[in-house]
């Protein structure tokens, strides 16, 4: 194994230094321009690909160090030094999935385009800490190329294993608890949609990109623009962290994704004999100091143990081999449907749901990507006979065997996490009877519903209406429940309601800040027995405001507090705007979610539409974008909540292509 892991030598020069990278090779920062919009969004122009990946990690470390730290101390199993024993759990799964130094191998023998990538990754951040005295690390001093590569790597806790049995196996976690980061949130998903020529009114095909992620904390989506004179140039979004786009367009054709809930781990019951230990060391911060643990871990030839059952060894197996970075590259970098499917075709996707729209006028869908190809015999999820041969892996499935729609008659394709059975309209949508149970577990969903209502039929789109109907509003649980709490109420009428009954009778079922009708359903919505959570939401409005009589936007708020999303809390006395959308489980497209906060009257967003993008495919893309808050982190920045009013009042802003007019609207323009 060749040992070249220490990255970066700085030539400090007057400010224009060059960065030599581990591959010997150079990104001078000379020949890297950002160009900052007026909105903050960073627009990189570089000679190469590698020079372009080190222009988006110095703007990232620019907008939001502390979070781009934090993500990285999380990934690379070093939390519990920096937060103590409450992420011990954390650091022993990246142990037990020995990310380092798989990492380190598959830095080692990456082809020398990906080693250039990850050198610049590391050079960059560098670079910023170099140039940036007054930043101050709170662990991570020096990056190195192969943490952008083992943020990919990191492998499932596994279900259906107990947190007892867990303990079992890693013994000093049972007097710390199993919890080691907060669960996925009901509002986490996605929204996307592409349609075809034939349902435009301009002729050209159009497309939705809408994740629904964490405002705060880890995997923060950032906007931004990378062109070199390789022929990369691409626009969209980035998770906080990666030197690439990971959903967005380029001059010939987009997409984006959803979350896909497919099986990529299985767990298996392993002789516990059989199994390889070793032990590793990890640094807890304690009252007295920073300590550290040795733990044992075993191992088996289908991966590591995770949990002890009798006498057998519960072994998670799991899709985490890497190569998601050099695939995203390649899906940024074609040029048509082709190019783009032999891309898709290297499936290192786990967890995402693909649409696509280009040029030419073709959409498309595929559920899924990195799947195992298992026997039907067994019921995956639950654990399996390691013993048995039948219940190894056949490799992954290919592209050609996921569910996927290609130009369908309808016009339209959309995934809101939700079955790929419901991806359009008719016959041309994938049989279920065609795949096992385990490629496509999903349910339909609320918004997915909601979509295929704006969607079907012959109405074509304006850029306009395309771009309206992406931040819609209406409630689709509505109907289905309306009707039920009605007739509930005439059954057993309570006079104290009788007002409150008359309001979400009139309601016209759209969430809006100024209604008092959306206040009153989804406060009341989510519960068995609707019209008695109706009165328990008129006790508790009155008790708060002294009416129950609140519009929805005065509860609904949009404020912007530290990044970590623990480290500062909401107030009602710190500003903050109303949003009209709702949870995911209205089947409102404009996806919002809250939280309540002792001893504060409103509730604020914590999840849900994270970055918005409209895109019409003329010879020249059209776009309109919109990220919740604003691009920066830094309090001091005007693009620190420069794009809530926008957020608020559910409406887009420019995203700027081409450098006229990127240059048309300036900001500042710099070398990193």
């Amino acid at each position: 194994m060749r040992q070249t892991l220490r990255p970066i030598a700085l030539l400090v020069a007057a400010g224009l230094s060059s960065v030599v990278m581990a591959s010997g090779a150079a990104v001078d920062p000379r020949s890297v321009t950002i160009y900052r919009d007026t909105w903050g969004v960073p627009h990189i122009y570089a000679k190469t690909d590698a020079g372009a990946a080190f222009g988006l990690m110095y703007a990232e470390a620019e907008d939001n160090f502390w979070q781009l730290e934090a993500d990285y101390i999380l990934a690379l199993g070093r939390a519990a030094e920096v937060e103590g024993e409450r992420r011990l759990q954390n650091d022993v799964l990246y142990r037990a999935w020995e990310v380092e130094s798989r990492a380190k191998a598959a830095y080692n023998h990456a082809d020398p385009k990906l080693r250039s990538l990850c050198d610049a990754f590391a050079a960059s951040v560098n670079r910023y800490l170099a140039t940036h005295p007054d930043t101050h690390p709170r662990l991570l001093t020096h990056w190195e190329p192969w943490f952008v590569l083992a943020a990919e790597m990191g492998g499932p806790a596994g279900r259906g294993i107990s947190p007892e049995e867990r303990a079992r196996a890693f013994p000093l976690l049972s007097s710390v608890g199993t919890s080691d980061s907060p669960a996925t949130d009901r509002d986490e998903g996605s929204n996307m949609w592409a349609i075809a020529p034939s349902r435009t009114t301009t002729g050209h095909a159009m497309l939705l990109i809408n994740p629904h992620v964490r405002f705060f904390g880890s995997d923060q989506r950032y906007e931004a623009h990378m062109h070199s004179d390789q022929g990369l140039d691409v626009s969209g979004f980035a998770t906080l962290g990666t030197p690439y786009i990971r959903s967005g367009h380029n001059r010939y054709l987009g997409w984006s994704h959803t979350n896909n809930y497919a099986s990529t781990a299985d767990v298996y019951l392993d002789p516990l004999n059989g199994a390889t230990e070793w032990t590793a060391d990890i640094r807890v911060k304690t009252e007295r100091g920073v300590e550290t643990r040795r733990v044992m871990f075993r191992k088996t030839k289908h991966g590591p143990v995770m949990g002890i059952r009798g006498d057998r060894a519960l072994v998670v197996r799991a899709v985490v081999e890497g190569g998601a970075m050099a695939q995203r590259w390649a899906m940024a970098r074609s040029h048509n449907l082709r190019e783009f499917q032999a891309a898709m075709a290297r499936t290192a996707l786990t967890g995402s749901n693909t649409i696509y729209a280009d040029r030419d006028g073709n959409i498309w869908y595929l559920h899924g990507n990195a799947i195992p190809r298992r026997s039907t015999k067994f019921d995956w999820t639950k654990p399996v006979d390691g013993t048995d041969p039948e219940t190894e892996w056949h490799g992954l499935h290919k592209l050609s065997e996921l569910p996927q729609v290609l130009n369908p008659k309808s016009g339209w394709v959309q995934n809101c996490n939700s079955t790929p059975f419901l991806t359009t309209e008719g016959a041309d949508n994938p049989r279920a009877a065609d795949y096992p149970a385990y490629m496509a577990p999903e349910p339909d969903t609320a918004r997915s519903r909601r979509s295929r209502e704006i969607l079907s039929g012959t109405r074509r789109f304006g850029f306009g209406e395309w771009a309206a109907a992406a931040m819609d509003t209406r409630v689709g649980l509505a109907e289905q429940k309306i009707p039920e709490l009605l007739a509930a109420y005439r059954a057993k009428p309570v006079p104290a309601l009788a007002d409150l009954i008359a309001e979400l009778e009139r309601w016209d079922q759209v969430a809006r800040i100024d209604s008092v009708a959306t206040t009153l359903f989804i406060r009341s919505a989510g519960a068995p027995d609707m019209l008695e959570a109706l009165g328990r939401t008129k006790s508790s409005l009155e008790k708060s405001w002294g009416t129950w009589r609140v519009p929805w936007g005065e509860v609904n708020r949009l404020q912007r507090v530290h990044t970590s999303g623990t480290e500062e809390a909401f107030s009602d006395a710190r500003p903050s705007v109303p949003v009209p959308g709702a949870p995911s489980m209205t089947g409102t497209v404009f996806t919002f979610g809250t939280r309540e906060v002792p001893g504060q009257k409103r509730a604020y967003g914590v999840v849900g539409d994270t970055y918005v993008a409209v895109v019409e495919f003329a010879k020249s893309p059209v776009v309109r974008s919109l990220l919740v808050n604003g691009e920066s982190a830094d309090l001091a920045s005007p693009h620190y909540t420069d794009q809530a009013p926008l957020y608020s009042a559910g409406k887009f802003k420019d995203a700027w292509f081409s450098l006229p007019e990127i240059k048309r609207h300036l900001e500042r323009r710099y070398h990193p």
